[in-house]
């Protein structure tokens, strides 16, 4: 996993649905390449295999909630992701949270398969914890901020801060970036200079009129090196 990053997560939206999340993670793939920046797409899981085999950019997973493959009915395995093309995973974002032992489990399985691994946290101290299981890196997102396009590297700066500060202290090989709220480029290099090593945003992205021109303004900060 590089670093800086920008992950734009697709999460169900209809405007990243079907062929459209190809022309958004095409878009994301021209920006990365336009700025030579890292850029990650995380599609549903119905676009995955898709999204993954159109474009050159790492391809996420939102989830994962068994680690192997076997009599598991409308479940989500690691391997599955693995086979799907994905490289990297993201786990336990706040619309689909998971006990601490299970996010255990898969980051263990995801790192054994080659994956990338990002667990969302939504305070500094679940951060903490998170990033004692050694994932790459851990996304702190106050949930009361997400999609409100209130930034938290506005409104909650307190909590990047402190994280990256807990994280930073302890697991100095796992990299902190946060995400909530973010909606423009102004958001994300507040983010940066607070410390972070990148930024996880959704709808800001997946959502605007023209989403190369907004992954443009999103990424832009990323090229600038560090603050």
């Amino acid at each position: 996993m590089k670093f800086p990053i920008l992950i734009i997560n697709f999460k169900a939206y209809y405007e990243a649905s079907g062929r459209r999340a190809v022309h958004i993670a095409k878009a994301a793939e021209r920006v990365a390449k336009e700025l030579g920046v890292n850029i990650a797409v995380a599609p549903n899981h119905l676009e995955l295999a898709l999204v993954a085999q159109s474009v050159e950019i790492p391809v996420y997973a939102q989830g994962a909630d068994v680690e192997s493959p076997g009599a598991h009915t409308a479940h989500v395995a690691v391997d599955n992701i693995k086979e799907a093309g994905a490289s990297g995973l993201i786990l336990n974002h706040s619309e689909a949270p998971l006990r601490l032992n299970e996010i255990a489990k898969l980051t263990a399985r995801a790192k054994a398969a080659g994956l990338d691994v990002v667990i969302c946290a939504p305070d500094p101290r679940t951060s903490l914890a998170a990033a004692a299981l050694s994932p790459h890196a851990v996304a702190v997102e106050p949930p009361e901020l997400i999609g409100t396009g209130r930034a938290v590297s506005k409104y909650k700066p307190e909590a990047v801060v402190e994280t990256v500060q807990l994280v930073g202290r302890h697991f100095p090989d796992v990299a902190v970036i946060t995400g909530a709220g973010i909606e423009s480029g102004e958001d994300v290099e507040a983010a940066l200079k607070l410390g972070t090593r990148g930024v996880l945003l959704a709808s800001a992205a997946v959502k605007a009129k023209d989403p190369y021109l907004k992954i443009l303004e999103l990424a832009k900060p990323l090229a600038a090196g560090p603050p």
